[in-house]
């Protein structure tokens, strides 16, 4: 029976992720990373954090369907 479900949650864990890191915004530019004005590190809120977390469940959700599949 999981052999039946397991495709199914890792492509749609994927579908998923792949939606969740194109929605999340740019932190900053890169000319911060070079020392040019602006904040290089901000706190996540609202929103943006339930998106970051939920991309990392995700993450996790689907790399366990990955590996539970190389196991059966």
């Amino acid at each position: 029976m999981l052999a039946t479900i397991l495709p199914y949650i890792t492509i749609g864990s994927a579908v998923l992720m792949i939606a969740a890191v194109l929605l999340q915004q740019r932190g900053a530019g890169l000319g911060a990373g070079f020392g040019s004005t602006g904040e290089f590190y901000t706190t996540r809120r609202g929103f943006d954090k339930n998106l970051f977390d939920s991309t990392i469940v995700l993450a996790v959700i689907f790399v366990a369907s990955i590996i539970v599949t190389l196991f059966l």
